[in-house]
């Protein structure tokens, strides 16, 4: 009885240590362009790192959704990086700050900044700097397409070595993701609260990433849902096409029935199989052994 005892506060306390991973600010002095010094003017990675003997080396930064007004931490975030966990991936959270306080470059730069973390601090991490990917929902998912689209390599002589290292993602993963700002297919809300109201039309063309795909964007795994009423997925589509243009890889699944937001559908017996194809195209790239 004792040993089982023991056994159950063990397990207990490292199902304790998944719920609080640790947060870490991008930027410890303070963040450029901060309004202020509360949690809002912080962005922050939160780390969940698989079990080191499950390990693949392979990490993602993952960017909830929420209209780049509010963060979707639970099934765009905890939900998400558990997932990745348990195919041996680490995960890193990125609270990025938000509209209407914030508006572009903010947003993108916290993106940027939490990819260049992860990559300079690799060896602490336990992951290939190679293989380090961004997988975003919703506004998250057009972050995360700004990332892959609107990327350098590093400035060399930054007095901060973790500005020294690209923050170009490896691969991408977009989820129901607003990508075009300029088309019939907006979502007018995530552009108010990125671009502000009265916006800079030359801004919002640059900030329509499927205008902004090249040879070099990083390979992509794209889904969505025909029924979603939230964000089109013909913001997907256009984004596959300008992909498959520029003959980068990609794969990209559309389901029929499913509202906007749904996750990783957990509960539905349908769209619950979408991770799955996921998972066979991370598979296929080496992200998952």
């Amino acid at each position: 009885m004792m040993k089982r005892a023991a056994v159950f506060i063990l397990l207990a306390a490292a199902a304790g240590a998944a719920q609080t991973p640790e947060t870490r600010l991008l930027w410890p002095q303070g963040a450029p362009g901060a309004l202020g010094d509360g949690p809002e003017d912080k962005p922050s990675i939160a780390i969940y790192l698989p079990p080191r003997e499950k390990a693949t080396g392979a990490a993602v930064v993952v960017c909830p959704g929420g209209g780049y007004r509010v963060l979707a931490m639970d099934h765009e975030g905890k939900q998400v990086a558990e997932w990745l966990n348990g195919h041996g991936i680490a995960a890193f959270v990125l609270s990025y700050r938000l509209g209407p306080r914030y508006h572009h470059p903010i947003q993108l730069g916290d993106a940027q900044r939490a990819i260049r973390t992860v990559r300079a601090l690799a060896s602490e991490f336990r992951i290939d700097p190679g293989r380090i990917g961004i997988w975003g929902f919703s506004a998250g998912g057009h972050l995360a397409s700004s990332v892959g689209t609107h990327f350098d390599s590093g400035n060399p002589d930054a007095p901060d070595p973790i500005d020294r290292v690209s923050c170009r993602p490896d691969f991408m993963i977009l989820c129901y993701p607003v990508v075009s700002l300029v088309t019939e297919y907006v979502h007018k809300g995530s552009r108010a609260n990125l671009l502000g109201e009265n916006f800079d039309p030359k801004l919002a063309e640059f900030l329509s990433n499927e205008k902004q795909v090249t040879s070099q964007t990083p390979p992509t795994f794209l889904f969505h849902t025909d029924a979603d009423r939230g964000v089109p997925p013909e913001n997907s589509v256009l984004f596959y096409l300008a992909l498959r243009r520029a003959g980068v890889p990609a794969e990209l699944h559309i389901y029929e029935k499913g509202n906007h937001g749904v996750g990783l559908a957990p509960k539905d017996p349908v769209l619950s199989s979408w991770p799955d194809r996921l998972a066979d195209w991370l598979k296929a790239r080496g992200a998952i052994k």
